[in-house]
């Protein structure tokens, strides 16, 4: 009986453990996580103007390689790197001064919430992982 218990305490030990633990640094590389959680953030806040058939300064956001590509002042996205990825410069509102192709986005509305941003930060920072074709909204 004694054995019972301890195994029981054990495996509700792991599974508390397990439903805390999230990969490292809530970054988690799966191609789903783009989908469900950064994308949205994207479709509400910039595929007005680097979306679809919209790709102002040469970004488009709606897709790997524009992800990729970047726009017409270079890269944007820097996988593993936010520190030096000029999306996340600008959807902090930060880096003007340092960097002239640091524009604070949106350009329009409000400046995205610090949990919107620290998710993008995430997704550059577990590299950026996203699917190869992204679905339609």
């Amino acid at each position: 009986m004694r054995r019972l218990a301890v195994l029981g305490a054990m495996s509700l030990a792991l599974l508390v453990w397990g439903c805390e633990a999230g990969p490292e640094d809530n970054q988690p590389p799966r191609t789903d996580y783009y989908s469900t959680t950064v994308q949205p953030i994207f479709r509400k806040n910039c595929y007005r103007c680097h979306g679809g058939m919209n790709h102002r300064g040469g970004l488009s956001l709606a897709t790997r390689a524009g992800v990729l590509k970047g726009g017409d002042k270079g890269r944007v996205v820097i996988p593993g790197d936010p520190a030096n990825s000029t999306l996340v410069e600008s959807i902090r509102h930060e880096g003007q001064d340092k960097n002239p192709k640091v524009k604070p986005m949106p350009s329009k509305g409000r400046k995205l919430s610090d949990a919107d941003i620290a998710i993008v930060e995430g997704w550059v920072k577990a590299g950026a992982i996203m699917p190869e074709h992204v679905p339609k909204p």
